[in-house]
């Protein structure tokens, strides 16, 4: 793992994925300078959540770059982040800047060449269309199946409107099946209704 400083966007809720894209709003005047440090470099963010209710941050995010920007007048930005690489928080740095950095492990990225067994594959396409249709969601199944395991896993992964505990889960599995059959134990966790017809969460 290579050690690298990174400025960090927390941000609760909002994870990516390696080869996957965010878009992003950004309002605050601290992340405006974030993202005005971030072109006038290496066009790079971390994103990474804060711990429930803490200024406290989890160990794993992941490192982004800005692949679209829109720089509105009143000094906004409307940006498109494309994930790169996962990191691993070493420490938080002491800095002048209105930003938050941290001192960073970015990890190997290598589950692109991984692929899902038939099996992994039928169960995650299968939990996924029952989840979808249980939600009331639209999907282009014909478009889904098209995907290579890497995209679907990691799409899924990113989207899938699970609590924020649950997307850090995700973004914390090792290994391309791994990461699938969590995804697949998690849709049948949250498909579930008690009583009152409230949906479980894992917070």
């Amino acid at each position: 793992m290579s050690v690298k400083r990174i400025s960090i966007f927390p941000l609760t809720g909002a994870i990516l994925f390696p080869s996957m894209q965010l878009p992003l709003h950004i309002f605050e005047p601290r992340y405006r300078a974030l993202v005005s440090d971030a072109m006038a470099r290496d066009r790079k963010i971390g994103m990474i959540q804060p711990l429930s209710g803490s200024q406290q941050l989890y160990k794993i995010g992941c490192l982004g770059r800005i692949e679209e920007v829109e720089a509105l007048e009143d000094g906004r930005y409307n940006l498109i982040l494309e994930g790169l690489q996962r990191f691993e928080v070493v420490r938080e740095l002491d800095v002048t800047t209105e930003f938050r950095q941290v001192e960073a492990q970015l990890w190997e990225e290598d589950e692109l060449a991984e692929v899902l067994s038939i099996a992994e594959r039928a169960s995650l396409e299968m939990e996924s269309r029952k989840f979808a249709e249980a939600q009331g969601y639209a999907v282009d199944w014909n478009s889904v199946s098209q995907l290579d395991d890497y995209s679907l896993v990691n799409a899924i992964a990113q989207i899938a409107p699970f609590d924020s505990a649950a997307k850090q889960a995700l973004l914390e599995e090792k290994g391309l099946g791994n990461r699938a059959d969590l995804i697949v134990q998690m849709m049948e966790f949250f498909g579930r209704h008690d009583g009152d017809d409230n949906r479980v969460t894992l917070q």
